[in-house]
């Protein structure tokens, strides 16, 4: 008995570092409180901004057409927008001034030629990203449509190289374009450049869902730079919390995602609770509570989309600065 007692005593003093470590681990959590503003009213969902824009409801729009442009998103922030290319199309040669652009390729084959690469063919799930500046064109040379969904700086148009012979681009959303002079070198003028964390492309489908199917690489940053992001958010379903669990909002910011593989969740402020799959795209505006996780039944991915790596995420106040 005496022996049976002592074990028990054994067990339960080596429990107690488990316990407290855990609790100190948890209060040692750096979290700091402030006052953070927040709309009265949530920003409305207005025009082509939806809290959702779902993939099949777009290509039903348009089944039978082989050239169009669907917008998808037009804030300050961003300008997204779903584009089909019939084979043998070609965009010219362009390039944006003062931000990356980035497509995620969804349909189809497209031949990228961008200025300091080697040309390659993207297929559905690969990542492109063009450094500002960087003059790039794209044709289609699969047999059938190719499907793209492109990102760029809100409001902005494209410029074009002149002395290629091509004539003046036509004015375009109260635009009209002249010839201009720039300086040549960075960091005035010139092109940006491709490093080590920006890379041309990624092969989402080969590198990553091939690569791990059952999980082992959450992701991470596949753009980002002071004023860029896209990370790659991956990992197995799992319960959908309560709708007590708000997630967080982000002051003055919205956010999107592109769903990249399964099926994700959003608790979104004043929506309620969305199921995203593949291929579909959701925003959560400036100062609006919003929790995304991964839905339970298969490996999910979301790209999430914001202004930079260090945007604020502003949880409730009982939440220890996390979901």
């Amino acid at each position: 008995m005496k022996k049976k007692l002592l074990a028990a005593a054994g067990i339960a003093l080596l429990a107690v570092p488990a316990l407290t470590l855990a609790t100190r681990a948890q209060d040692d959590r750096k979290v700091a409180i402030d006052w953070a503003p927040k709309p009265d009213k949530p920003q409305d969902y207005t025009g082509v901004n939806k809290v959702i824009t779902r993939l099949d409801d777009v290509l039903a729009k348009h089944k039978g057409q082989t050239d169009w442009t669907e917008d998808a998103i037009e804030t300050e922030r961003y300008s997204a927008k779903w584009i089909s290319m019939a084979p043998g199309e070609k965009t010219r040669t362009q390039f944006f001034a003062d931000d990356r652009t980035f497509w995620v390729v969804w349909g189809g084959q497209i031949r990228f030629n961008i200025q300091g690469q080697a040309p390659f063919v993207a297929s559905k799930g690969f990542l492109v990203q063009v450094p500002l500046r960087v003059p790039y064109s794209m044709e289609t040379v699969s047999n059938e449509p190719s499907l793209r969904f492109e990102i760029a700086r809100g409001g902005t148009m494209p410029a074009y190289p002149a002395g290629d012979g091509e004539p003046m681009p036509a004015p375009k959303n109260g635009q009209h374009y002249v010839k201009v002079s720039y300086p040549a070198t960075l960091p005035a003028g010139g092109m940006d450049s491709y490093t080590d964390k920006n890379k041309p492309y990624l092969d989402f489908m080969k590198d990553v869902v091939e690569k791990y199917p059952t999980g082992g690489s959450r992701g991470g940053l596949f753009m980002g730079d002071h004023d860029n992001q896209a990370a790659i958010i991956r990992g197995m379903g799992v319960p959908i919390p309560p709708a007590t669990n708000r997630g967080h909002f982000h002051i003055g910011n919205d956010e999107f995602w592109f769903i990249l593989e399964g099926k994700i969740a959003y608790e979104m402020e004043g929506k309620g609770l969305l199921v995203s799959k593949a291929g579909d795209v959701v925003l959560a505006l400036p100062g609006r509570f919003h929790r995304a996780s991964f839905a339970p039944g298969q490996m999910d991915t979301r790209l999430a989309f914001n202004r930079s790596p260090t945007m604020q995420h502003n949880f409730a106040e009982d939440a220890n600065g996390r979901q």
